[in-house]
Protein backbone atom coordinates (compact mmCIF):
# COMPACT_ATOMS: atom_id res chain seq x y z
CA UNK A 1 0.00 0.00 0.00
CA UNK A 2 1.24 3.52 -0.78
CA UNK A 3 1.60 5.22 2.59
CA UNK A 4 1.64 8.66 0.98
CA UNK A 5 -1.78 8.18 -0.66
CA UNK A 6 -3.47 8.21 2.74
CA UNK A 7 -1.76 11.32 4.05
CA UNK A 8 -4.18 14.15 4.78
CA UNK A 9 -3.78 17.49 3.04
CA UNK A 10 -3.25 19.47 6.26
CA UNK A 11 -0.11 18.50 8.21
CA UNK A 12 -0.37 17.61 11.87
CA UNK A 13 2.67 19.80 12.42
CA UNK A 14 4.38 22.30 10.11
CA UNK A 15 7.23 24.74 10.50
CA UNK A 16 7.52 27.54 7.95
CA UNK A 17 10.59 29.74 7.57
CA UNK A 18 11.89 29.03 11.08
CA UNK A 19 15.08 30.89 12.01
CA UNK A 20 17.05 30.99 15.26
CA UNK A 21 20.23 32.75 16.33
CA UNK A 22 22.30 32.55 19.48
CA UNK A 23 24.23 35.79 19.70
CA UNK A 24 26.07 36.18 16.41
CA UNK A 25 25.64 32.50 15.50
CA UNK A 26 22.85 31.72 13.03
CA UNK A 27 21.75 28.23 14.10
CA UNK A 28 18.76 28.00 11.73
CA UNK A 29 17.91 29.99 8.63
CA UNK A 30 14.43 29.71 7.06
CA UNK A 31 13.87 26.03 7.83
CA UNK A 32 10.64 24.29 6.80
CA UNK A 33 9.22 20.89 7.67
CA UNK A 34 5.80 19.24 7.64
CA UNK A 35 4.60 15.94 9.01
CA UNK A 36 1.19 14.46 8.26
CA UNK A 37 -0.90 11.86 10.02
CA UNK A 38 0.43 8.41 9.24
CA UNK A 39 3.79 9.70 8.01
CA UNK A 40 7.39 9.23 9.09
CA UNK A 41 9.62 12.18 8.23
CA UNK A 42 13.36 11.88 8.75
CA UNK A 43 15.41 14.93 9.69
CA UNK A 44 19.05 14.45 8.74
CA UNK A 45 22.25 16.44 8.76
CA UNK A 46 25.79 16.42 10.07
CA UNK A 47 26.56 17.27 13.68
CA UNK A 48 26.09 21.01 13.98
CA UNK A 49 23.60 21.19 11.10
CA UNK A 50 20.90 22.56 13.39
CA UNK A 51 18.81 19.43 14.03
CA UNK A 52 18.90 19.69 17.83
CA UNK A 53 18.00 23.38 17.80
CA UNK A 54 15.16 22.73 15.38
CA UNK A 55 13.56 19.92 17.36
CA UNK A 56 13.85 21.99 20.54
CA UNK A 57 11.83 24.70 18.79
CA UNK A 58 9.22 22.12 17.77
CA UNK A 59 9.23 20.80 21.35
CA UNK A 60 8.75 24.23 22.96
CA UNK A 61 12.21 24.50 24.52
CA UNK A 62 13.24 27.46 22.33
CA UNK A 63 11.10 30.10 20.65
CA UNK A 64 11.96 30.86 17.00
CA UNK A 65 13.25 34.31 16.12
CA UNK A 66 11.30 34.20 12.86
CA UNK A 67 8.85 31.91 11.09
CA UNK A 68 5.84 30.08 12.40
CA UNK A 69 4.67 26.73 13.69
CA UNK A 70 1.26 25.29 12.85
CA UNK A 71 -0.60 22.40 14.44
CA UNK A 72 -3.53 21.10 12.40
CA UNK A 73 -3.12 24.16 10.18
CA UNK A 74 -3.48 26.64 13.04
CA UNK A 75 -0.60 28.91 14.11
CA UNK A 76 0.81 28.14 17.55
CA UNK A 77 3.55 29.60 19.70
CA UNK A 78 4.84 27.29 22.40
CA UNK A 79 6.03 28.97 25.58
CA UNK A 80 7.23 25.73 27.13
CA UNK A 81 7.55 21.99 26.48
CA UNK A 82 4.32 21.53 28.45
CA UNK A 83 2.47 23.71 25.95
CA UNK A 84 3.91 21.70 23.06
CA UNK A 85 2.82 18.48 24.74
CA UNK A 86 -0.66 19.84 25.34
CA UNK A 87 -0.82 20.46 21.58
CA UNK A 88 0.12 16.83 20.94
CA UNK A 89 3.86 17.25 20.25
CA UNK A 90 5.83 14.70 22.30
CA UNK A 91 9.62 14.48 22.10
CA UNK A 92 11.81 11.51 23.07
CA UNK A 93 15.37 12.72 23.51
CA UNK A 94 18.39 10.48 23.26
CA UNK A 95 18.91 10.42 27.05
CA UNK A 96 15.28 9.14 27.44
CA UNK A 97 14.86 10.93 30.83
CA UNK A 98 13.67 7.81 32.66
CA UNK A 99 13.86 7.25 36.42
CA UNK A 100 15.70 3.94 36.72
CA UNK A 101 14.57 3.04 40.23
CA UNK A 102 10.88 3.40 39.39
CA UNK A 103 8.77 0.91 37.47
CA UNK A 104 7.58 1.23 33.89
CA UNK A 105 4.09 2.44 34.80
CA UNK A 106 5.44 5.11 37.15
CA UNK A 107 7.73 6.40 34.41
CA UNK A 108 4.90 6.55 31.89
CA UNK A 109 2.77 8.76 34.15
CA UNK A 110 5.44 10.57 36.18
CA UNK A 111 4.01 13.92 37.24
CA UNK A 112 0.59 12.99 35.80
CA UNK A 113 -0.37 10.14 38.12
CA UNK A 114 -3.98 8.99 38.25
CA UNK A 115 -5.47 9.64 41.65
CA UNK A 116 -8.41 8.39 43.68
CA UNK A 117 -9.05 10.94 46.36
CA UNK A 118 -5.68 11.83 47.87
CA UNK A 119 -4.07 8.53 46.85
CA UNK A 120 -2.39 7.43 43.63
CA UNK A 121 -4.69 5.08 41.71
CA UNK A 122 -2.08 2.43 40.97
CA UNK A 123 -4.57 -0.08 39.57
CA UNK A 124 -5.66 2.36 36.88
CA UNK A 125 -2.06 3.46 36.28
CA UNK A 126 -0.92 -0.12 35.64
CA UNK A 127 -3.90 -0.79 33.38
CA UNK A 128 -3.30 2.35 31.28
CA UNK A 129 0.42 1.57 31.13
CA UNK A 130 -0.29 -1.91 29.76
CA UNK A 131 -2.57 -0.44 27.09
CA UNK A 132 0.08 2.08 26.01
CA UNK A 133 2.86 -0.51 25.80
CA UNK A 134 0.75 -3.17 24.09
CA UNK A 135 -0.49 -0.68 21.48
CA UNK A 136 3.05 -0.47 20.11
CA UNK A 137 3.61 -4.23 20.11
CA UNK A 138 6.93 -4.23 21.99
CA UNK A 139 7.72 -6.86 24.61
CA UNK A 140 8.43 -5.61 28.12
CA UNK A 141 8.44 -8.16 30.98
CA UNK A 142 5.91 -6.20 33.03
CA UNK A 143 4.85 -2.60 33.59
CA UNK A 144 5.76 -3.29 37.22
CA UNK A 145 9.41 -3.93 36.31
CA UNK A 146 11.84 -1.22 37.36
CA UNK A 147 13.59 0.52 34.48
CA UNK A 148 17.08 -0.40 35.73
CA UNK A 149 16.32 -4.04 34.89
CA UNK A 150 15.41 -3.31 31.26
CA UNK A 151 17.60 -3.52 28.17
CA UNK A 152 18.41 -0.48 26.03
CA UNK A 153 15.71 -1.34 23.52
CA UNK A 154 13.13 -1.88 26.23
CA UNK A 155 13.99 1.48 27.77
CA UNK A 156 13.51 3.11 24.38
CA UNK A 157 10.14 1.38 24.16
CA UNK A 158 9.17 2.79 27.56
CA UNK A 159 10.12 6.31 26.46
CA UNK A 160 8.11 6.01 23.24
CA UNK A 161 5.17 4.51 25.12
CA UNK A 162 5.32 7.48 27.49
CA UNK A 163 5.04 9.82 24.50
CA UNK A 164 1.93 7.93 23.41
CA UNK A 165 0.46 7.85 26.92
CA UNK A 166 0.95 11.62 27.15
CA UNK A 167 -1.21 12.08 24.08
CA UNK A 168 1.51 12.56 21.50
CA UNK A 169 -0.02 12.78 18.01
CA UNK A 170 3.30 14.03 16.67
CA UNK A 171 6.22 12.06 18.11
CA UNK A 172 9.77 13.38 17.70
CA UNK A 173 12.45 10.72 18.13
CA UNK A 174 16.09 11.72 18.60
CA UNK A 175 18.45 8.88 17.58
CA UNK A 176 16.16 6.10 18.90
CA UNK A 177 18.44 3.24 17.76
CA UNK A 178 21.76 4.74 18.86
CA UNK A 179 23.84 2.23 20.84
CA UNK A 180 21.35 -0.59 20.24
CA UNK A 181 22.24 -3.97 18.76
CA UNK A 182 20.82 -5.28 15.51
CA UNK A 183 17.90 -7.18 17.04
CA UNK A 184 16.80 -4.40 19.38
CA UNK A 185 17.17 -1.79 16.63
CA UNK A 186 14.88 -3.83 14.40
CA UNK A 187 12.29 -4.06 17.19
CA UNK A 188 12.42 -0.30 17.84
CA UNK A 189 12.09 0.44 14.11
CA UNK A 190 9.01 -1.79 13.99
CA UNK A 191 7.63 0.13 16.94
CA UNK A 192 8.14 3.37 15.02
CA UNK A 193 6.31 1.85 12.06
CA UNK A 194 3.45 1.02 14.45
CA UNK A 195 3.24 4.71 15.36
CA UNK A 196 2.70 5.46 11.67
CA UNK A 197 0.06 2.74 11.36
CA UNK A 198 -1.80 4.30 14.29
CA UNK A 199 -2.03 7.54 12.32
CA UNK A 200 0.54 9.49 14.30
CA UNK A 201 3.11 11.73 12.68
CA UNK A 202 6.74 10.88 13.39
CA UNK A 203 9.85 13.03 13.03
CA UNK A 204 12.90 10.77 13.13
CA UNK A 205 16.42 12.08 13.71
CA UNK A 206 19.08 9.49 12.93
CA UNK A 207 22.59 9.14 11.52
CA UNK A 208 21.87 5.58 10.39
CA UNK A 209 20.82 5.62 6.74
CA UNK A 210 20.25 1.86 6.79
CA UNK A 211 17.47 2.51 9.27
CA UNK A 212 16.12 5.69 7.70
CA UNK A 213 15.87 4.78 4.01
CA UNK A 214 13.47 1.80 4.32
CA UNK A 215 11.31 3.56 6.91
CA UNK A 216 10.91 7.25 6.11
CA UNK A 217 8.22 8.55 3.76
CA UNK A 218 10.18 11.75 3.22
CA UNK A 219 13.64 12.95 4.22
CA UNK A 220 14.44 16.56 5.11
CA UNK A 221 18.13 17.46 5.16
CA UNK A 222 19.78 20.40 6.92
CA UNK A 223 23.25 21.76 6.16
CA UNK A 224 24.75 24.44 8.36
CA UNK A 225 21.34 25.46 9.61
CA UNK A 226 19.76 25.78 6.17
CA UNK A 227 17.48 23.48 4.16
CA UNK A 228 19.59 21.37 1.80
CA UNK A 229 16.74 19.42 0.20
CA UNK A 230 13.78 17.13 0.59
CA UNK A 231 13.47 13.69 -1.02
CA UNK A 232 10.66 11.16 -0.97
CA UNK A 233 11.07 7.48 -0.21
CA UNK A 234 10.80 6.74 -3.93
CA UNK A 235 13.61 9.19 -4.78
CA UNK A 236 15.94 8.57 -1.88
CA UNK A 237 19.18 6.66 -2.23
CA UNK A 238 22.14 6.66 0.10
CA UNK A 239 24.19 8.57 -2.47
CA UNK A 240 21.60 11.31 -2.92
CA UNK A 241 21.06 11.73 0.83
CA UNK A 242 24.80 11.84 1.60
CA UNK A 243 25.32 14.49 -1.08
CA UNK A 244 22.58 16.61 0.48
CA UNK A 245 24.04 16.14 3.95
CA UNK A 246 27.38 17.39 2.59
CA UNK A 247 25.67 20.49 1.19
CA UNK A 248 25.41 19.55 -2.47
CA UNK A 249 22.11 21.23 -3.42
CA UNK A 250 22.50 20.30 -7.10
CA UNK A 251 20.95 16.88 -6.39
Amino acid sequence: MDQNSDIAAVPLLAANGVSKSFGHVQALDSVNIAVHAGEIVALLGENGAGKSTFIKILAGVYAPDAGELLVDGRPVRFGSPAEALNAGVATVYQDLALVEQRDVASNLFLGREFTKGIFVDRRRMYKEAEIAVESLDFHIPSVRTTVDLLSGGQRQAVAISRAVAMGGRIVILDEPTAALGVRESAAVLEMINNLREQGRGVILISHNLQHVLPLADRIFVLHRGRPAGVVTSEEATAEIVVRLIMGDTSV
